[in-house]
């Protein structure tokens, strides 16, 4: 009986190793579509600098109907997010924009932890979305970049200003 239980226990380490080492590796598969940028204060312009271009079904609202100011989540785009930002140190203010050419984007960033969600429209007369916020915290933040209408491909330009 306790050669059995034994054995019971041998299997049952060997299934929960197998289980983390899977949830391990699908954590890490996460990457963006079009790579990711890492900033630290003073960067200059052309690192905070990436493109893209859009093309979902996935509705943002999935991942939140409301930011934290309580603007509306909207938009489609894939599943994964566009970009990943990595803040090397806590940044006062940033912008971030998309220039699509004055396309009606939209913008979802999530980040450092799974609870802070900021989230773009339109940026005053143009359709192209933009997130200003204060208080960024080191750390990372995955960012999708998406359209008012499903499915629709358009090229933009993800620019990051301090």
């Amino acid at each position: 009986m306790q050669e059995r239980h034994l054995r019971l226990q041998s299997q049952l380490g060997w299934f929960l190793t197998l289980i983390t080492s899977m949830m391990a590796t699908s954590v890490l598969a996460e990457t963006a579509n079009f790579g990711s940028l890492k900033l630290s204060p003073g960067f200059a312009a052309s690192q905070g600098t990436t493109s893209g271009y859009t093309g979902g079904a996935y509705s943002l609202s999935a991942i939140s109907n409301r930011d934290l100011d309580k603007n509306l989540c909207i938009g489609f785009a894939d599943p994964n997010p566009d970009h990943i930002l990595v803040l090397e140190k806590d940044f006062d203010n940033l912008k971030i924009l998309v220039n699509s050419g004055g396309n009606d984007t939209t913008l979802l960033i999530k980040g450092p932890d799974d609870q802070t969600i900021r989230c773009g429209d339109d940026t005053g007369r143009s359709k192209d979305a933009s997130v200003s916020n204060k208080k960024w915290r080191q750390g990372t933040y995955h960012i999708w970049v998406g359209m008012f209408d499903q499915g629709v491909k358009r090229n933009y330009v993800l620019t990051v200003q301090q």
